[in-house]
């Protein structure tokens, strides 16, 4: 096991451990999606557009909550996660809700290399999947080694300038670090509770109160002109690079105001910035 995997390795432990913390807030979800429910936002709808009957891979999916609302569009979808608890739940998920998706655990860069050529015609990753690549050239070239001919790459992330501040607004981590490793002893904190029904769809409940994970994670910062050169350089073709200055649904700090829509915003007192950044390059 290269240094790599076993930062790796610690991150799937500590996502393990979130993933539990993170489902205890949210209520009957099986039900949610049973009955139409969707926990896409209206951006990443309209990045996809129509997407019936095209074959979706959701990389770093998490626990298939926004995987299973790409099928309610019509997709035949497949979600790929790190996470043993994540994907778990998300099988649990779908057969409860009578939703179909193919989950499948690994490491997103053994998923990718071990994936046929051109077997998927979008491929989609969104909010806090970037930051979780220790690689960005080989990530790319993964994505367009799965994507076939005229298939499209959608992303929609939190923005790389939202990650240089600390919880009370200080600048204190670089922007430009070329991948550098930032560890947290910490661990993957409990955002859904932060965020309250800003990311609890299905209705907002207590579960566990005070998470602390015992493992600790690492996040790798990069620039968004390094991840639009990974995408470039890996063949793709830019058509949509768009910026935000509100985050759906998640509370980044505590103080932030939220409007309709689930969207958070800087408090009144802060200069705006862009909270988010949406890409699709297509092959």
């Amino acid at each position: 096991m290269n240094d790599w995997q076993k930062l790796h390795e610690e991150n799937r432990l500590s996502w393990n451990a979130a993933t539990l913390a993170h489902n205890s807030h949210k209520k009957d979800q099986a039900a949610f999606l049973r009955d139409g429910g969707s926990t896409l936002f209206p951006e990443e709808i309209e990045l996809l557009g129509k997407i019936e009957d095209l074959r979706l891979v959701h990389l770093q999916c998490n626990s298939g909550q926004d995987t299973l609302s790409l099928t309610h569009l019509g997709a035949k979808v497949t979600g790929v996660d790190i996470s043993d608890e994540a994907i778990a739940f998300a099988t649990r998920l779908s057969e409860d809700s009578g939703v179909p998706a193919e989950f499948e655990r690994a490491d997103v860069y053994d998923w990718l290399e071990k994936a046929p050529p051109a077997s998927f015609d979008i491929v989609f990753c969104s909010y806090g999947a970037i930051c979780w690549l220790s690689d960005l050239k080989r990530w790319a070239q993964g994505v367009a080694k799965v994507l076939a001919p005229g298939g499209r790459f959608v992303d929609i992330e939190f923005h790389p300038v939202a990650m240089i501040f600390d919880d009370d607004w200080n600048h204190r981590y670089n922007y430009f670090a070329e991948g550098n490793v930032l560890t947290w002893e910490e661990g993957i904190r409990d955002y859904v509770a932060l965020s309250g029904e800003g990311l609890s769809l299905s209705g907002y409940e207590e579960g566990i109160k005070d998470f602390q994970n015992p493992h600790r994670c690492h996040e790798f910062q990069w620039a968004t002109s390094e991840i639009l050169t990974a995408l470039i350089e890996a063949g793709l073709h830019i058509e949509v690079f768009k910026e935000y200055p509100y985050a759906n649904g998640c509370r980044l700090w505590s103080d932030m105001q939220e409007t309709e829509g689930r969207r958070m915003w800087p408090p009144e007192n802060k200069p705006n910035l862009p909270l988010m950044y949406s890409i699709v390059a297509r092959k």
